[in-house]
């Protein structure tokens, strides 16, 4: 079993036993044992099989039993039978936006609710608006939100499927009949969401992988079983896909099965002007006296049509094809260029380790440079800090960067920008941070002019460096709110603001169809991690994703500075 999974099963521990009406100080106790099992800086599933977990601040006995069974057998007995008192959709509930567990409880307890069908029912008949803490605003949302779910309800964001396709890959290249294995699909594309889960093989013996496959450990059903390709389901409910092929098929099926289909069908079409026919099999000649070219990978395969390689990420048929042809593709981005982030929390508001741990972190994965930026005080629910709070933060940043050698900890904050477009925190106070991120937390349902003008004001304030998730979208949860979005281009491009590629799966914001617009307008992006845990940095993997599926190059993306030019930088801004 992962952290993940182990942390995972411990915050539903805590949700189950507050609908239960329990002892909060014990639903307490279940949430810090999540989040602690999230933010611990060691192998913590690996000290738990050993039972090593002594002296970990926060886990009692009872939780360090728990963990060391979870390690050792995949489960927990004390949580199966606790579901067990419950409808298995129950949980369906908490996917939906503006239900936490207080009105969960209400729901299931005085309405039956147990699941998003109910749900839908009682806010319909109005029987929900009845209720304690609801109302007919409520209850307006909550359909919104049941609708936003509904028409996202196939889809998984790559936090979620990200494990799955390690651990898929790993299991099959183990596979002695294995030659090569590789994801294709949305998720090699860098889509912000995936439905499923694309796998190729190049292997002589098909049958024996796909058995193999069907039979791996996370599979929970066989949905299709036959001699050269299968579909599973996995945990949550992802499909998974294997086709096997021989090594000679492999580049052809790769290209194939990664797509887009308007990719491919564009491609397709330029092989018939070669007098070639392009299937994910390989070429065949449509025209008397066509030579097939000889095919290794896909690199071949795109110079066989007179094009540069093009990376898997610019697959969607929206110019790459004639940019390869002028051999103007650009050279994207690297998750090796990136020499640091900005955007990050830490325990101060709501972030789940210390300054220190995040600093330490933040050297192991080789960055040079750490942007902290905790909420300020109007983000009351994630324990903003006021003025006094923020001026010991730096005096803290001040100190420790004094001992570090090539490392620094840049001092900022995350200012929340009001309805009007001022900012949470005074120019004389934001005047003394190394930089500052603004970014909307509250009252999304602004007309889309209103929530425009509110964004350029604090675009205006010379104090901002950049703007935090612009949309303020979570994926699969809620929409971004309304906002012109070439009009903030516009105005970052002339004010010199940087907009954020917010790197959470979660968000994924500014999305990756509008990077384009603003590299063409000159506009810096930032990738950050908006990490909330040590674990939380590693997150610009996503944000490396969408940033080159957005044509996005090294130059194109602010913190791939080494630290001497960043703080060249910053200190121009602040002048």
């Amino acid at each position: 079993m992962t952290r993940q999974e182990a942390a995972t099963i411990f915050e539903r521990i805590a949700t189950l036993l507050e609908l239960k009406g329990e002892n909060p100080f014990k639903t307490r106790a279940y949430r810090t044992g999540a989040e602690i099992v999230e933010s611990f800086s060691g192998d913590i599933m690996q000290l738990a099989a050993d039972n090593q977990l002594a002296g970990i601040k926060g886990l009692g006995e009872a939780l360090r039993d728990k963990l060391h069974e979870m390690a050792t057998t995949g489960r927990l007995e004390f949580y199966e039978k606790l579901k067990k008192e419950f409808p298995e959709t129950l949980f369906e509930l908490f996917d939906i936006q503006g239900l936490g567990p207080k009105k969960v409880a209400a729901l299931h307890a005085k309405l039956g609710v147990s699941s998003v069908a109910d749900l839908k029912r009682v806010c319909a008949d109005g029987s929900a608006a009845d209720l304690s803490g609801f109302g007919d605003k409520t209850v307006a949302k909550i359909l919104d939100s049941i609708a936003f779910h509904e028409a996202h309800a196939s889809e998984f964001r790559l936090d979620q499927v990200h494990p799955v396709v390690l651990a898929i890959l790993e299991a099959l290249r183990d596979h002695p009949n294995a030659s090569r294995v590789e994801v294709c699909g949305s998720f090699r594309r860098g889509k912000e969401t995936v439905h499923d889960l694309d796998f190729l093989v190049a292997t002589r013996q098909p049958e024996k992988v796909i058995e193999a496959f069907v039979k791996l450990p996370q599979v929970v059903d066989v949905i299709a079983h036959g001699p050269t390709k299968a579909s599973v389901h996995v945990g949550q409910g992802i499909q998974c896909d294997l086709r096997a092929v021989s090594t000679a098929e492999f580049p052809f099926a790769f290209m194939y099965f990664t797509g887009s289909k308007e990719h491919n069908v564009a491609i397709r079409g330029r092989a018939l002007e070669h007098g070639l026919s392009l299937n994910e099999y390989g070429f065949t000649a449509t025209k008397a006296g066509v030579e097939i070219p000889q095919v290794h990978d896909e690199r071949e395969l795109y110079r066989a049509l007179g094009l540069d390689y093009i990376e898997p990420e610019l697959r969607e048929n929206i110019g790459e094809i004639d940019a390869a042809e002028r051999g103007q593709l650009p050279r994207l981005v690297e998750l090796e260029n990136l020499r640091g982030v900005f955007h990050n929390h830490t325990t101060a508001s709501d972030g789940k380790a210390s300054l220190e741990e995040m600093a330490e972190a933040a050297q192991e994965l080789g960055f040079q440079y750490l942007g902290i930026a905790d909420h300020s005080k109007s983000s009351f629910q994630a324990n903003g800090l006021d003025e006094k709070r923020l001026l010991a933060q730096l005096d803290e940043i001040q100190a420790l960067n004094a001992g570090f050698d090539g490392f620094r900890i840049f001092a900022g904050s995350e200012v929340d920008i009001l309805k009007d477009g001022s900012l949470d925190f005074p120019d004389e106070i934001l005047a003394r941070l190394d930089y500052v991120v603004a970014s909307v937390h509250n009252v999304f349902n602004l007309p889309e002019a209103e929530m425009t003008r509110r964004l350029l004001k604090a675009i205006e304030n010379p104090h901002v460096t950049m703007i935090g998730h612009l949309t303020g979208r979570l994926l699969l949860q809620r929409p971004g709110y309304a906002v012109n979005v070439p009009a903030i281009l516009d105005a970052a491009a002339e004010t010199g603001t940087i907009i954020e590629l917010n790197a959470s799966a979660w968000r994924l914001d500014l999305d990756w169809r509008w990077w384009k617009l603003a590299r063409e307008k000159g506009v810096k992006c930032s990738i950050n991690p908006d990490a909330h845990s040590i674990h939380g940095l590693k997150d610009v993997i996503f944000g490396i994703r969408a940033a080159r599926k957005g044509w996005l190059r090294r130059e194109d993306v602010i913190n791939t500075l080494p630290l001497a030019e960043m703080e060249k930088f910053l200190a121009a801004r602040r002048r």
